[in-house]
């Protein structure tokens, strides 16, 4: 079929306060466009609302009914967002009516990996009907729900995506997609058919704990922190015994699952510098698990405007890496794209997770479709 402009919608776990909104021009399998990317800052009622929210999710933990403010987060942050859509799209000269789809992933709360003889859960907050009842647009939501229903992780689903940015590439095994959100997440493509993605580790959310804990802002900004201080080396070595490190894919984290008490009683310039060193180190790992190494990464999220954690990436995991500008992406945009893409793919009919992404059983269809 001809590409189609779509929106796509993130907001990732670190609650930085911003949604990210991307226009592209897609297909579902080949990006035609790239269209425009734009922050568009939550009002600080809604985040300290969804502070909330994520607390209260980590209480009640997928047992007994859900809490109340789940409901009043959901309607808030689908209504910031429609209106973030539309901002962007008239910005863009385009009228809502251009648009074939909105991807809209919805705040994750909360994610609970499967375990033997237990499904996984996942709790995207996200009201589809209603955005597309404010938009009049089709909207795909819901991604994850339907591979954890047939014993997939539910995540990373930025596979499909990243593979076809490597593609327009023309990269092959030798380069890898790493993204440093919350979560790390890797992808890698070996030319041909085979795609491997998996959660490395940890990247920005531990660290932004700690900081934000020690009442120092909301992130060690430009890697400063990390760069003054000295890397506890014996906490490291403990830290990277972690069985999840050395565990096979696919698997997958919730944003909760390595917290900020990795780095308790240390000063914050070794707290940060020994966080950062444990998500670049934990990269490494992963690294080594794929079924062939990859030279090179394109770093993609907000790790990438830290210089002390992309330094420590080739000191580190021992890999050369770049930021995904290098190849002409938009490195902030590109979570917010992958939504666009993946609505395209609901709306197709194709699928959107596979056995070597989140380990279910077959490519697996997936997300609702409003509209």
């Amino acid at each position: 079929m001809e590409p189609i402009w779509a929106v796509g919608l993130m907001t990732g776990t670190v609650l930085d306060g911003n949604i990210d909104v991307a226009l592209i021009k897609t297909d579902g399998e080949r990006i035609a466009d790239f269209g425009t990317y734009t922050l568009a800052p939550y009002p600080q009622s809604i985040r300290t609302l969804l502070e909330e929210t994520l607390r209260q999710a980590r209480v009640w933990n997928f047992t007994g009914p859900e809490p109340a403010i789940f409901r009043e987060a959901e309607e808030a942050l689908t209504r910031a967002q429609s209106a973030a859509v539309k901002d962007l799209v008239e910005s863009y000269g385009l009228i809502m009516a251009d648009i074939g789809v909105v991807g809209f992933h919805g705040q994750t709360v909360l994610h609970r990996a499967p375990q033997v003889g237990r499904l996984g859960q996942t709790r995207q907050l996200g009201d589809g009907e209603l955005m597309h009842a404010i938009l009049g647009t089709k909207v795909a939501y819901d991604f994850r729900s339907a591979d954890m229903r047939a014993g997939g992780q539910g995540a990373p689903l930025a596979a499909a995506y990243h593979t076809a940015l490597l593609r327009a590439a023309d990269a092959s095994g030798d380069m890898a997609v790493l993204n440093l959100g919350g979560v790390a997440n890797i992808t890698w493509w070996d030319g041909k058919d085979n795609v491997v993605a998996f959660d490395t580790g940890p990247a920005n959310a531990p660290l932004n704990d700690f900081i934000k804990a020690k009442g120092l802002g909301d992130m060690d900004r430009d890697g400063a922190l990390a760069r003054a201080g000295t890397v506890d080396e014996a906490r490291l070595a403990k830290l990277l015994e972690h069985p999840y490190l050395t565990k096979p894919y696919p698997k997958s984290l919730d944003r909760f699952d390595f917290g900020a008490a990795m780095a308790d009683g240390l000063n914050a310039e070794d707290g940060a510098a020994t966080l950062t060193a444990f998500t670049t180190a934990a990269v490494g790992k992963a690294l080594d698990l794929l079924p062939h190494r990859p030279m090179r990464l394109v770093v993609s999220g907000g790790g990438r405007h830290n210089p002390t954690m992309m330094a420590m990436l080739a000191s580190r995991a021992g890999v050369e890496a770049v930021k995904a500008e290098t190849l002409g992406w938009k490195g902030d945009a590109v979570e917010a794209e992958c939504f666009a893409f993946l609505a395209m793919r609901v709306l197709r009919g194709l699928p959107i997770s596979f056995p070597s992404t989140t380990g279910v059983p077959q490519p697996m269809r997936g997300g609702r479709l409003a509209g």
